[in-house]
């Protein structure tokens, strides 16, 4: 009998729209070789999954309540096979402030912060000032705990109110020091190096849009264009970053390269696979197609992650 393969997508952030295009991508490449089946994890889903009875669970979830911890632990809990990161690294990893201090703590450059989890839509001035006092215009802002850059916005003195507004219902933001240079991303697979890509949106920055929407026209470039020394620094910062937060499967890094310099942004547990996402790109130039790549994901699920 063929594996048993249910593909958990949709769920409750943000990502929904994305996480439904990566399981799709995945049924596609899969449905021949396994019997599966793509699971919105709404109210009572825990009863849909023990009624199928996966093998193993390909988790497409993206965001809060996917790739937090939250389903992760579920799925410890049923005893399932379940690919990626586990629920401690998944965790670490959708939290920007708890994994800036790990990364901090083990001498990985990033950019400087401060937070704030005070009722951001009273308090503008407030942020205001602590911005001038200890970061300097520009600045990111973002929520603590998304991903796929929602809710991501880079503000200089003008615009801090307005974009702090769209984050008003937001229980905590980082605020950062905003990296202008080259945008480059580090994919890992299991413990080795799969490779590295750079970005070069016609966008602000490698935002929501430039990420998913092929009109936004962002410029992918693979080999990236560094000294192998330089590939090897990066690529070797972005496996660090995976072993000391605790991650397996794939993950993928995301740096800014600035006079000289990397800082390390965030690790992605839980990496896109839609037609335009990096990850796939960066397997097939090494010579794994799509296919391949999924079938290394499944294989590699297991609990106790």
């Amino acid at each position: 009998m063929k594996k048993k393969i249910l593909i958990l997508a949709g769920g409750y952030s943000k990502e929904r729209e994305i996480s439904f295009k990566t399981a799709k991508a995945v049924f596609k490449e899969i449905k021949n070789d396994y019997t599966c089946k793509i699971l919105d994890p709404k109210n009572g889903f825990i009863k849909d999954i023990r009624k199928f009875k996966p093998n193993i669970i390909f988790n497409a979830l993206h965001g809060r309540y996917g790739e937090d911890g939250y389903i992760q632990l579920i799925l410890e809990n049923e005893g399932i096979k379940y690919t990626h990161s586990g629920v401690k690294a998944s965790s670490i990893c959708i939290n920007k402030i708890i994994s800036k201090q790990i990364f901090i703590k083990h001498k990985i450059l990033t950019p400087k912060y401060l937070t704030f989890d005070e009722n951001i839509g009273s308090n503008y001035k407030k942020i205001f000032d602590k911005i001038k006092k200890k970061l300097k215009f520009p600045v990111v802002v973002k929520p603590t705990n998304e991903g796929s850059s929602v809710g991501v916005y880079i503000c200089n003195k003008k615009n801090l109110i307005k974009n702090l507004s769209k984050l008003k219902d937001e229980r905590e933001i980082l605020i950062e020091s905003y990296i202008p240079g080259r945008e480059i991303q580090v994919a890992i697979m299991g413990n080795k190096k799969l490779g590295s890509i750079e970005l070069v949106p016609r966008r602000k920055f490698y935002d929501y849009k430039a990420k998913y929407d092929k009109g936004a026209k962002t410029k992918h470039i693979i080999p990236v264009e560094l000294p192998k020394y330089k590939l090897d620094q990066i690529e070797n910062i972005a496996l660090k970053a995976h072993k000391i937060t605790g991650c397996k499967g794939i993950t993928r890094s995301d740096f800014r390269y600035y006079k000289n310099k990397f800082y390390l942004l965030e690790v992605n547990t839980q990496p896109g696979m839609t037609e335009l996402s990096l990850v796939p790109e960066i397997a097939r130039h090494k010579g794994i197609n799509f296919n391949n790549l999924i079938r290394w994901i499944i294989n590699d699920a297991s609990i106790n992650r």
